[in-house]
């Protein structure tokens, strides 16, 4: 080989490694995921070198996006609808779409709180000293509509529904109710295990009182990366991607 063709080999190498290495994944999630799965990202980085960039918010608003162009490569949803509806469209692959994970459902308010959880148990929210209750918007966030039907089956919705203040998504709640604009939330319980809550009083609502919260995640029809795609949804569904999840809280199925 000429001494021209070596530099060009290696030159070639060159730009292949560095193109590896800058690999990039773009993932729309759920709000509930807002500190599992960047803990599932960053050892799938370590394991592969491909960077994963989450974009949190509520599974509604990105259903939306998706449907309008918006780049991503991966949604993870906090339902199996959306994933569904994008795979039916063509703008998801069927053969992807897996349930990752189920949600569920928690009563919290800050450690000072004098509700009684145990006695009361939901009705506390009927409490005088409750004037706001915090609860994800239920028109485009699953956790909001689990929320509203725990409320119908405790027979105390129309009782509450004035108090009710709808966060964006399902962490935008909880921030409201950390931050004092309202007395209590119903939150995921992957967000409530997180430091910035795990002080605060949590009672977890029954899943019966509930519709389940099975959660998918589908491989995008515009990824321009699926190869790197599929290898994180098996990642996030494999070993290390299952015992993070279970320790924020989310019950994974069987795989």
């Amino acid at each position: 080989m000429s001494f021209k063709k070596t530099l060009f080999s290696i030159a070639l190498i060159f730009c292949t490694v560095g193109a590896a290495s800058a690999q990039e994944l773009h993932v729309a999630a759920a709000a509930d995921l807002n500190f599992a799965l960047p803990e599932i990202a960053k050892a799938f980085e370590a394991q592969t070198g491909t960077k994963v960039l989450i974009s949190f918010g509520s599974s509604g608003n990105f259903f939306a996006q998706i449907q309008s162009g918006a780049p991503f490569d991966v949604f993870c949803s906090a339902d199996m609808g959306y994933p569904q509806k994008l795979a039916a469209a063509g703008q998801a692959l069927p053969e992807t779409l897996r349930q990752y994970a189920s949600g569920r459902l928690v009563l919290w308010v800050p450690s000072g709180s004098k509700l009684n959880f145990e006695r009361d148990g939901i009705k506390v929210l009927l409490d005088p000293s409750v004037k706001k209750i915090a609860i994800a918007n239920p028109e485009h966030a699953p956790y909001g509509r689990a929320a509203v039907a725990a409320l119908q089956k405790a027979g105390i919705y129309e009782s509450v529904k004035a108090k009710l203040v709808y966060g964006e998504n399902i962490s935008q709640a909880a921030e409201f109710v950390q931050s004092g604009n309202a007395q209590a939330g119903i939150v995921a319980l992957s967000l409530a295990v997180s430091p910035a809550m795990k002080n605060g009083n949590r009672w977890e609502i029954p899943a019966n009182n509930y519709p389940p919260i099975k959660q998918a995640v589908v491989l995008l029809e515009a990824s321009n990366n699926k190869a790197a795609a599929r290898g994180f949804l098996e990642f996030v569904s494999g070993p290390q991607g299952r015992q993070i999840l279970e320790r924020f809280g989310f019950t994974v199925p069987t795989p």
